[in-house]
């Protein structure tokens, strides 16, 4: 949800598919589901069905979205666009140690707000594990009379900040664009109300600090302090948050307002020495080809070509703290000055970036498009969609699995339907050593964690093909991480064979293996290297990099 100023219709300068495009990540990223069809993007933007289809097909060549049967839904390569703001602003980098450190030092959660319009909107948080938790996702915005940041962000409001906020409130009484919080009560008087909070910003302004008692949910509380640039002006406060079987707002204030207070003024610095950190490596890459170039030769109409290339504007904005100035981004997208320009200025009138006049800075209303959803997506969400794609192009059954002890446990299946197919579930255990999965998950350990694994193992026969002499599976595992996939024929059953290839994390550690399974009567084991392998190595490359988009910010969970 966007106040009404940031909503203002576009003038003529803006790039018409950008403005389109990003009406379409909008209306996917709203409140409800993330798979809707072209027709449900039809009635949420008002775009007619030709548009939408031209905008979707350019969104699912880029990546940002993916087709699913008749519907399209988000991928997390979307990501990329709310992590350029992350990296861009500095405020994760510089200030999320310093936040891990105070919520243990304070055994609360904390989270870090940066104002958004007439909201405050999360961009770093760390929350205590406890039965009742609580925390708010990263890109989670929140109306600004319902949490202690909004009402520290409302100090410095403009009569047009106030007027905006007034009529977002006449426009959504019971905050229902606000998908973060629950809906509020029918029937407060919206004078009442607004006589409330101006109380509440009068008390922080003359107090430094502002507290939340339950205006989320009941039993939530919080306490916010401010951190500003050297200017003075806020720049994102730092939330402590608790429940009222913990604390009171008094006994929480009481408990963490001074260490509070202390950090709050340590971030300040730190946020300033990230800015004046800022260094010119974009001014020494190599500029990138124009990837729109080739897909607007290939797909021809159907492809949005300023649309692809003011997302990569977009995306090109994370490259430095402070922002990026006109000559940069050009640059870092490989884009003509003239057209980087138009993208730019595009992307400030729609609310997504600012400008100082020099320097161009990406706004935390990226975060808007689909952050909190997609950040959140756990392992087997992530790789589920990969893998039915996967079965659609070779016709077989695939899997992925974790290394679980000395087993392989199957985390995600999409089976084939044949009158003679493998019949394996989600949660399914074999041994490490009998299957190609177990072997490219075995090679990512280290070489003496590997050769004790073996030593202990029960290298029992599971058919009369098994490999079951230590030394032999040594020289295999070498083998296998020679050549970075892994093929075992009729040694966990009679008659199946199987090939796997690792998936790797942001640091290149082997983290999960996926693969596919077949009979061995439907062809050799050079046709089915030959005609399975490149299918698997894309499929787990696509399964990467929605991996590093996922936890280029948030730790990755497997299952």
């Amino acid at each position: 949800m966007i106040s009404t100023d940031q909503a203002r219709a576009p003038d003529e300068s803006v790039v018409g598919p950008l403005d389109r495009g990003l009406a379409v990540l909008r209306a996917m990223s709203g409140p409800g589901d993330h798979r809707l069809r072209p027709s449900d993007l039809v009635h949420l933007t008002g775009l007619a069905r030709a548009t939408v289809d031209r905008v979707v097909g350019t969104l699912v060549h880029l990546g940002y979205l993916r087709a699913a049967g008749r519907d399209v839904e988000l991928t997390p390569r979307l990501l990329e666009l709310g992590n350029a703001y992350l990296s861009g602003c500095g405020i994760p980098d510089a200030l999320g140690p310093r936040t891990e450190r105070l919520a243990r030092e304070l055994d609360e959660s904390v989270s870090i707000a940066v104002p958004d319009g007439d909201g405050a909107r999360f961009v770093t948080r760390v929350s205590r594990r406890r039965t009742m938790s609580l925390t708010f996702r990263i890109g989670d915005l929140l109306p600004a009379e319902r949490c202690a940041p909004g009402t520290l962000f409302a100090r410095e409001w403009t009569e047009r900040q106030w007027d905006a906020w007034r009529q977002r409130r006449r426009a959504d009484p019971l905050d229902a664009a606000f998908p973060a919080v629950p809906s509020r009560p029918a029937g407060i008087d919206p004078h009442d109300l607004e006589a409330e909070f101006a109380r509440r910003v009068a008390a922080a302004a003359d107090s430094g600090w502002a507290a939340d008692d339950q205006l989320v949910e009941p039993g939530l509380i919080a306490v916010s302090v401010p951190v500003t640039d050297p200017s003075g002006r806020t720049v994102c406060a730092v939330n402590v948050v608790s429940h009222t079987s913990r604390h009171t707002v008094e006994s929480l204030a009481a408990a963490v307002l001074p260490r509070l207070r202390d950090e709050a003024a340590a971030m300040a610095r730190a946020l300033a020495e990230a800015v004046g950190r800022r260094g010119d490596e974009t001014a020494r890459v190599q500029p990138p080809a124009d990837p729109s170039l080739a897909a607007k030769q290939e797909l021809g109409a159907g492809f949005l070509q300023s649309l692809a290339r003011g997302l990569a504007v977009l995306a090109s904005l994370g490259a430095a703290v402070g922002g990026l100035t006109l000559s940069e981004v050009a640059t870092a997208t490989g884009l003509p000055r003239a057209t980087a320009r138009r993208s730019l200025l595009s992307l400030e009138q729609l609310g997504y970036v600012e400008t100082d006049g020099r320097r161009f800075r990406p706004l935390p209303r990226i975060l808007e498009l689909g952050y909190a959803h997609l950040s959140e997506l756990g392992f087997t969400q992530i790789v589920q969609p990969h893998l039915e794609r996967l079965v659609e192009r070779v016709r077989e059954s695939a899997s992925a699995t974790v290394l679980d002890g000395d087993d392989i446990r199957y985390v995600a299946r999409v089976p084939t339907y044949r009158i003679m197919s493998v019949d394996i579930t989600v949660g399914t255990r074999f041994p490490a050593y009998a299957t190609s999965m177990g072997r490219v998950l075995l090679t990512g350990l280290d070489e003496t964690e590997r050769r004790d694994r073996l030593g202990r193992a029960d290298l029992r026969p599971l058919t009369r093909r098994t490999v079951t002499d230590a030394d032999a599976l040594a020289r295999i595992l070498c083998e296998t991480a020679t050549n970075g996939y892994a093929l075992v024929d009729e040694e966990l059953d009679e008659g199946l064979r199987s090939l796997a290839v690792p998936v790797r994390d942001v640091t290149g550690a082997v983290v999960a293996a996926v693969n596919l399974s077949t009979h061995t009567g439907r062809g050799s084991v050079e046709h089915t290297r030959g005609t399975l392998l490149p299918a698997l190595r894309r499929a787990a490359a696509d399964i990467e990099a929605d991996l590093r988009a996922v936890s280029a910010r948030t730790p990755l969970r497997l299952p």
